[in-house]
Parts: structure tokens; sequence; C-alpha cells
């Protein structure tokens, strides 16, 4: 596989780190095409000893993964494909986590801008995370969408912070600042916005540089929480609610009041609130 076969990522490879920036207009919405190439690039690089560190980062100045895209509201089989390669009891999204979460390679994203929904999902599934003060942020907004995560945040935030801190994310629905998640344990650091790069460049290559082993040795002793039970219950809770009137009346309403364009994704909460006023 070369970068050829990649249309919304561009790879760079230098000193053992493999760069992938995410590239797919006009807001990175997590869409069928997107999560397909990711999924494609980790497995391509699974297995790849030249490889010793996955580093995540936005085209986007403003936006680093949207959110899974609303409009498949319209097409409820768009994922059929990616789900029949799911490991059994995960449903695509929740799959899509756990490929990035359990890859040999220490996972890194550099978060620039905002991560919603899937995207703030893909932020905590990753090893580490860092995140710009200023202009980064997060939030699982489901909620405001008559549903709540589907793809991992549950229990890849239960165990980063306490349950009450969990449900003020998920059911709170607002977007929370870097200094603020970096406090709750959502990331690792927020690092001043014009350090952000050369931070994170310098911890890859300082991993990267590790003898032999050690990388491995690390993620073997501290390896992730087995959270299948945990999925089983995210899954039953989202997709309950996913089929009632509500969530397609919010997320349709959404989309038409301005929803994956750059303006409504600036303020997503706020719009989203003003369908129920």
């Amino acid at each position: 596989m070369t970068d050829k076969d990649f249309s919304r990522l561009r790879i760079s490879r230098a000193d053992g780190i493999a760069t992938t920036t995410i590239d797919n207009p006009p807001v990175n919405v997590l869409d069928v095409p997107l999560m397909d190439e990711i999924r494609r690039f980790l497995l391509s690089v699974r297995n790849d000893p030249d490889i010793r560190v996955l580093v995540f980062q936005s085209a986007d100045p403003e936006f680093f993964i949207a959110h899974v895209d609303m409009t498949l509201i319209d097409d409820p089989h768009a994922f059929d494909g990616i789900a029949r390669e799911a490991p059994e009891g995960l449903n695509p999204f929740q799959a899509f986590g756990e490929l990035l979460r359990e890859q040999p390679q220490v996972t890194i994203v550099k978060l620039a801008g905002l991560a919603r929904g899937g995207g703030a999902e893909f932020v905590a599934a990753a090893d580490m995370a860092f995140a710009a003060e200023g202009r980064a942020g997060l939030a699982q907004c489901e909620a405001l969408m008559g549903i709540t995560p589907g793809g991992g945040a549950t229990q890849y935030l239960s165990g980063r912070m306490t349950r009450g801190r969990a449900l003020e994310i998920i059911l709170g629905a607002d977007l929370i600042d870097a200094a603020t998640a970096e406090r709750y344990g959502w990331i690792n650091r927020a690092v001043p916005a014009s350090e952000l790069d050369g931070f994170v460049d310098q911890l890859a290559r300082n991993i990267a540089a590790l003898p032999e082993g050690v990388i491995a040795a690390a993620k073997q002793a501290i390896p992730p929480a087995d959270l299948r039970e945990g999925f089983s219950r995210e899954h039953d809770a989202w997709a309950g609610l996913f089929a009632r009137p509500a969530a397609e009346r919010l997320i349709r309403g959404g989309l038409n009041a301005g929803a994956q364009t750059r303006e409504g994704e600036r303020n997503l909460e706020g719009l989203l609130r003003a369908l129920r006023a």
C-alpha cells in the first residue's frame, strides 16, 4: 500500500515515525471514506517494524475530526461493509476506536482544533493526546441529538476520569477547552499553541529512538482495559435512542441549521440547542 491509495490522508514517514495528516474538507467529518482510509492505514502499518510511533494531526487548524457524518441518517446501511469486518460484539464505531487503541505502535494525537463525537472518541482511544491551549476543544455532544455516544466514549472517559465528570461531559454536552480537558484527564497535556508542534515532534522522536523492544514491553505491561461488557451496554443505549423519532428530528434539524459547515461547526452546541428553543 502506498500513499497514493489515500485521498483524505497525507502520510509522511521519518525516523520511525509515521505522521498522518487528516484532510477531509470542509470540517473533517468522520464519513465512511475517511473511516475506511484510517482503518486501512492502521492495518497497513500494524506489523511494520520500521514504524514505532503514529502521530495524527489535521490539515485544518480549526477542526481535527468534527464528528461522525450526520448525513448518514439518510443511509443507515453505509457502514455495513465496515460492520462486517468488526470483531464480534462491537459496532463499527467501537471497532474503529479499538483498532487504534490496540495498535502496537505508540499513537499520539496532536489536537490543534475541535474534535466532537466520534472525533473526540478517536482522541480518547489514542495512547496520548496533546492539545493547543486557547484553540483546541473536545465535546461529546450526542445528547443534543437525542442519543448517547456509541463509539466508545462512555467507556474511554470512565477510564480517564471520575463518573461525575464523564456524566458532565456526556449530559452537559458542552465544548471542553484544553486546560479543562487536561485537568479532567481527557488528554495528557494542554500545551501553548505555539509550542504544540515542537513538543509532540520531540516526544515522538524520543519514543521512536528507544532501544528495540522497549515500546512493546511498556504496552504489554500497561495493557488497555477489556471494555467488551461496557461496549455492549453502550451500544444498546445508543441504538435504542437512535431508533427514536427525536434523534432523527434533531439530526436533520441540525443539518438544516448548518451543521457540517464551517460556520455551524464553530458553535455546534449552540446550533443544536436552538432546535429545542
